[in-house]
């Protein structure tokens, strides 16, 4: 099953997808929320464009688990998400998913400048790979 994980943020929104087996999770894209009909017609364009079956959204909950601003926003945005499109959409938990990434980046010698995006969509990677290997009776659905 093809699946699609967004990152959500308030500026930006980092997005991956899955191989069509739903195996492996591959950075896609940041889509910049400047202006919300460009935003919203550029993802919406994306799901047709990836044949997208389910959706993902990282879950940016508190250390001690519970839901403070930014996981209300992103449970906004699911949503939306299941709303404007249809398909099933589930959370994952994405706890330190940008520092990871932004890690895995200085690791690889490959540069990034805080705001450029990269770290956005392979966070979106990141907590996409995590959620194909969960098992089933772990999703949360939206």
């Amino acid at each position: 099953m093809k699946h699609i994980c967004f990152d959500y943020g308030q500026k930006r929104v980092g997005v991956a997808a899955s191989d069509a087996g739903g195996g492996m999770a591959f950075p896609r894209l940041t889509l910049w929320r400047k202006n919300a009909d460009l935003f919203w017609n550029s993802l919406l364009a994306l799901l047709r464009e990836e044949q997208a079956e389910a959706l993902v959204v990282g879950l940016p909950l508190r250390a001690d688990g519970s839901y403070g601003l930014a996981a209300r926003q992103a449970r906004n945005f699911a949503r939306s998400l299941k709303r404007r499109t249809g398909l099933p959409v589930f959370y994952m938990e994405e706890a330190y998913s940008s520092i990871e990434a932004e890690c895995m980046l200085r690791e690889s010698g490959q540069g990034f400048k805080p705001g450029d995006g990269k770290v956005d969509s392979l966070a979106a990677a990141r907590i996409l790979q995590s959620f194909l290997h969960q098992p089933e009776h772990k999703e949360m659905e939206a």
